[in-house]
């Protein structure tokens, strides 16, 4: 491509492939961005583009199936990000490449080799470990970044306290003298001015070629490099002072008159205070981090798998699909399998959020992590290691974590050139000073320049998203809502309306005898008895709902015999020497029954849109019966909440209007959209779109997922079909509604804090670096000593996890009980 032409020609070449909505064609990158609506053959995007007159590089004719993540460690701020971003990006076949500051890992797509992703970054100067390559996270691995971790909190933590202590004298020697009188009359009077000078050197020395070389090492390459970042700013700023205090020391004639002084106390406090601001930040680093390992905790390390007749423990990453694994009271389950043998109650609050137990039978699924109660069983391996429901979860938060927000872009944007532009302004101020400074304007000129280049140091920018969105995506996962994309997690605080599926959503999904009134004269528990003996008889979903009821109060079936189905009337069949007979009022009217005495309930049946049965036993009407999709318990507070939240709330179901209407009316739906096809269901989501705004989707099933993928935000209920969650863009786990208004505050939240970080680093920076340069200095003759500007960059950071770390405390809208926060969907508890 040579101009705007050429890149109209392959624009308009892209959008005619099927399934194609969208192609920008960059001619500075030469490439493409495609937006699609449903799957598209890479092959037939390469034939396009070769048809138009124009040729595919031999990395991106074959299609990209490579996603790695890579350890990356040095990184300190947000211009570390930018430079490493834009190495990744100029390695041939990378497609995608994402860097958080924050989980110090770099995300990449593309058809490209590891080698080659991590030379380019130990070229832009930085060490790299490849972490995974499109697989989970496992005990082992966090266990040793982890220790990786602490390792590295200790190190800091006696860099610091040496620091410290060999600082400490510099600053009483030098500053003691201007705070407190005497001081320097003591000092000329005992050591002499000269000798404690020679001191400062040496402890100086020792303070930032020891515990600072850190900064150095970095810094100075960087700078060579001509990619100056923090490392490069302190780096300058310390030595700076230093430098100019070796020759006011060693070779005083060189200085102009007046202008003889040291300033070791400023290089040594200033190394002392950003390794003090460089210890708290990993510290609250590793909290951000917390759900994460407390995820990995669910895991069982080792299962007890059947070999050759007896049992064998074995670490849980050799155990493959198909193993016949023990599971004993008490212990967790440790990978996702079906029951075989004998069967115990299993407490799976981490994946579904309800407190009851539940019977694990012959047949019965199992999930990794869930908790054995008292019973023993055995379960044949259906899913282990990444593929475990435990490991995708750890997958999804971890993913959400290192994803990149639209909101990050600005922040991109200014920090590539931040560093760079501090480096400027430092030379202006410096020169600024030497030249219209009062005197000794030498010495004016070095503070107030190595002032700016440590006030300005851009970590506070670099740690503002990531540091909220590890911390906002980890809560989340602990309340039961798995963010799948980042995006969503900023695009949701803006949803208009949430349009919800009826069936599965809002409703238990199957059918269950709701309603059962009976005619004077006849007992329940015998009417129901009587009537499922008769419909165990019957394949009719109804049918199926009625036993299961009479199954649920444990009522006993007696013996059925002639029995007849009468097609769309009922049936009927002799029990115990009585007839029976079940159908819809036509059918009774045949047979000469009159339900008048029911005409009441069946018209209040009717406005909650069901169709009401009728039982007759021994030639006498008993009962009026309903079978029906119930509405789920937390639905009706889940409504009111995003009603609360000021949403309106759609239904849109391709069940029949009359059923729709009646329950909208009855949880105060807004809108209701019936009897659609899953095309329908688009459509309609379109046009909630056209007429409010964003558009947040909830469902669970296969239908509903061209849906999901159309609205705004797709919110997959968890307990549905794999296809409707790898649609979504957000899983509730919980399987409930509630989880939405959880999810919309929660983005809400988070954003929010995003936003006060980013304030508070770019008002920082903005404020400071004029006041670091003096420009307060000729209204108000106050000038910021580098001491106090290290002072503020470290607790800069500090400030900005601190505020990112308030959301660990987020209480989720839909409360529990007595105002109680629900059981958390996750139950955290690390395994034996």
């Amino acid at each position: 491509m040579t101009c705007a032409s050429c890149v109209g020609r392959v624009e308009k070449a892209l959008k005619a492939v099927p399934g194609v909505t969208g192609a920008v064609v960059n001619l500075a990158t030469e490439k493409a961005s495609l937006t699609t609506s449903a799957p598209v053959e890479h092959a037939a995007l390469v034939k396009a583009v070769k048809d138009a007159g124009y040729e595919v590089p031999a990395s991106f004719a074959e299609p990209a199936a490579t996603s790695l993540e890579i350890a990356i460690e040095g990184m300190t701020c947000a211009s570390c990000v930018g430079r490493v971003e834009k190495a990744l990006k100029a390695v041939p076949g990378v497609t995608e490449a994402v860097v958080n500051l924050a989980t110090e890992k770099a995300t990449i797509q593309g058809a490209v080799e590891a080698a080659a992703v991590m030379a380019a970054i130990e070229n832009a100067g930085y060490d790299a470990k490849v972490v995974r390559a499109a697989t989970g996270t496992g005990p082992a691995e966090t266990d040793e970044r982890a220790e990786k971790k602490e390792a590295e909190r200790r190190e800091l933590t006696r860099d610091f306290i040496i620091a410290a202590v060999l600082t400490a004298p510099v600053f009483i020697l030098e500053m003691g003298s201007h705070l407190i009188p005497g001081v320097h009359a003591l000092i000329a009077a005992t050591i002499g001015m000269q000798n404690s000078w020679y001191l400062q050197f040496a402890l100086t020395t020792l303070v930032l070629f020891v515990p600072g070389i850190r900064f150095y090492n970095k810094g100075l390459p960087a700078l060579w490099r001509l990619a100056p970042d923090m490392n490069s700013l302190v780096a300058v700023g310390s030595l700076a002072a230093y430098g100019y205090s070796l020759v006011a020391t060693f070779a005083p004639g060189f200085l102009p008159a007046g202008t003889v002084n040291v300033y070791f106390e400023a290089a040594a406090v200033i190394v002392t205070l950003i390794l003090l601001g460089r210890l708290l930040e990993a510290r609250a680093k590793g909290r951000t981090s917390e759900a994460i390992k407390r995820l990995v905790g669910l895991q069982a390390k080792t299962a007890r798998v059947r070999k050759d007749g007896r049992i064998v423990e074995l670490p849980i990453d050799t155990v493959i699909s198909g193993d016949i694994v023990e599971v004993r009271p008490g212990e967790r389950v440790p990978v996702d399998g079906a029951v075989i043998e004998g069967e115990s109650y299993i407490d799976e609050s981490m994946i579904t959020g309800e407190p009851i137990p539940v019977l694990k039978t012959d047949g019965s699924d199992v999930v990794a992590g869930t908790v054995n109660q008292k019973g023993v069983f055995a379960i044949r391996a259906t899913a282990v290691g990444g593929d475990t429901v435990l490991s995708q979860i750890i997958r999804m938060v971890e993913e959400a974590q290192g994803s990149k927000l639209p909101i990050q872009a600005l922040v991109d944007k200014v920090t590539m050139w931040f560093v760079p532009a501090v480096f400027a302004v430092a030379a202006l101020t410096f020169a600024a000073w030497l030249y219209f400074g009062p005197s000794p304007a030498l010495t004016f000129a070095l503070v107030n320049a190595v002032a700016v280049l440590i006030i300005a140091c851009p970590c506070a920018m670099g740690l503002a998203t990531p540091t909220s969105i590890m911390v906002g995506t980890g809560r989340g996962a602990e309340l039961g809502v798995l963010f799948r994309k980042g995006e969503a997690l900023q695009s949701l605080k803006d949803a208009r309306v949430v349009a919800v599926d009826k069936t599965g959503t809002l409703t238990e999904g199957k059918p269950a005898l709701t309603d059962l009134e009976l005619a004077v004269g006849f007992d329940r528990a015998n009417v129901l008895s009587l009537v499922a003996a008769v419909e165990a008889k019957s394949e009719h979903p109804i049918a199926h709902a009625i036993v299961d009821a009479a199954a649920r109060e444990n009522l006993s079936l007696p013996t059925v015999s002639d029995f007849v189905s009468v097609t769309g009337f009922g049936v009927t069949a002799q029990v115990d020497g009585k007839r029976i007979e079940i159908g819809a009022d036509r059918y009774m009217a045949e047979l000469g029954h009159d339900v008048t005495a029911f005409s009441a309930v069946a018209e209040r049946l009717g406005n909650e849109g069901k169709s009401p049965l009728y039982a007759a036993v021994g030639n006498t009407l008993a009962a009026i019966i309903a079978v029906a999709d119930p509405i789920k318990e937390t639905t009706p507070a889940a409504i009111k909440a995003l009603h609360d939240l000021g949403l309106k709330v759609a239904m849109i179901t391709g069940d029949n209007k009359r059923t729709a209407k009646a329950i909208a009316e009855r949880l105060g739906i807004d809108e209701v959209v019936a009897e659609v096809l899953p095309d329908g269901k688009v459509d309609a989501v379109r046009r909630l779109k056209t007429e409010y705004g964003k558009v947040a989707f909830v469902g669970d099933g296969i239908n509903d997922a061209p849906a999901l993928a159309a609205a705004d935000v797709g919110l997959a209920i968890g307990t549905g079909t794999d296809i409707a969650i790898e649609a979504a863009d957000v899983v509730l786990m919980s399987g409930s509604l509630q989880g939405v208004p959880n999810a919309i505050a929660l983005s809400k939240a988070t954003i929010g804090n995003i936003r006060q970080n980013l304030f508070w680093a770019f008002a920082y920076n903005t404020a400071l670096i004029p006041v670091a340069a003096g420009l307060l200095y000729p209204l108000y003759g106050i000038l910021l000593s580098p001491v106090f500007a290290a002072s503020a960059m470290a607790l800069s950071s500090v400030f900005v996890l601190g505020n990112a770390l308030r959301l660990k405390a987020f209480r989720a809208p839909m409360q529990g009980e007595n105002g109680a926060e629900p059981r958390r969907q996750l139950e955290l508890v690390p395994a034996e």
